[in-house]
């Protein structure tokens, strides 16, 4: 592996991955690029993917409309799903073997999460893709990456997003946000930085596991990453 800075670790996609930019839905040639980028690294690295799912249903949009939010938050649980079985068709089209595992059982089209047999999978070279977030309402999939993260004993969190790291503020709208390369959990939370919740930081803080924020849509940046390259943000 040579030098390698992270062995294994969780890779956080957002469901805006998935579709092109201000879009919904799936747009297959967004998946190709993101399956090219994944298997680019295969042979790197240990790797488990969380997907999210706010391209196809965003569970607070539904409960504004008056949707309980256990429902709202269960469908996009169920989106996630839609994503992650994209992804693997095509991962396994160009040769990837991976494994779907959802936290709200779906055995005709996934394997349940079951700790020692995801960390099987990953022993085994395959690439696994996690879903439905934690299988409950009230938690997002930011907090599920991190939770799964530490049940695998991950080395890092990567986060995938569409711009190159954490700033003061959001930087399409503000030209003057300032781009943190550095940041320690709690400015994260103290800040109300948007990287991911407070919960899933504070879990992060507690294990002591890094997250790295960089743009994935950046060619080779998660190999980049996975190398422990200066890129994007490290909060530790």
């Amino acid at each position: 592996m040579g030098n390698i800075k992270y062995k294994r670790v969780v890779l956080k996609l957002s469901g805006e991955t998935f579709c092109r930019a201000k879009e919904q839905g799936i747009d297959i040639p967004k998946v190709n690029a993101l399956a090219k980028e994944l298997i680019s690294v295969v042979p790197l690295v240990q790797l488990a993917v969380v997907v999210g799912g706010g391209n196809i249903v965003r569970g607070g949009e539904f409960e504004k409309q008056g949707i309980n939010i256990a429902t709202a938050d269960y469908m996009g649980m169920v989106a996630t799903v839609v994503n992650a079985l994209a992804l693997q068709d095509v991962m396994e089209r160009n040769g990837v073997p991976t494994r779907l595992l959802t936290a709200i059982p779906m055995q005709a089209v996934a394997e349940p999460f079951i700790r020692r047999r995801a960390i099987r999978h990953l022993e085994k070279g395959r690439v696994i893709i996690l879903a439905a977030g934690t299988g409950n309402p009230h938690f997002t999939t930011d907090t599920a990456a991190v939770l799964r993260a530490t049940e695998i004993n991950a080395d890092a969190i990567f986060k995938a997003t569409k711009v190159d790291g954490v700033y003061s503020d959001d930087p399409i709208k503000n030209p003057k946000a300032i781009k943190y390369h550095q940041l320690t959990y709690m400015e994260v939370i103290k800040q109300g930085l948007k990287v991911m919740d407070s919960t899933a930081v504070t879990l992060c803080m507690e294990r002591k596991t890094p997250i790295i924020v960089f743009n994935f849509n950046k060619k080779g940046n998660i190999k980049r990453a996975i190398r422990g390259e200066r890129i994007g943000t490290i909060i530790s």
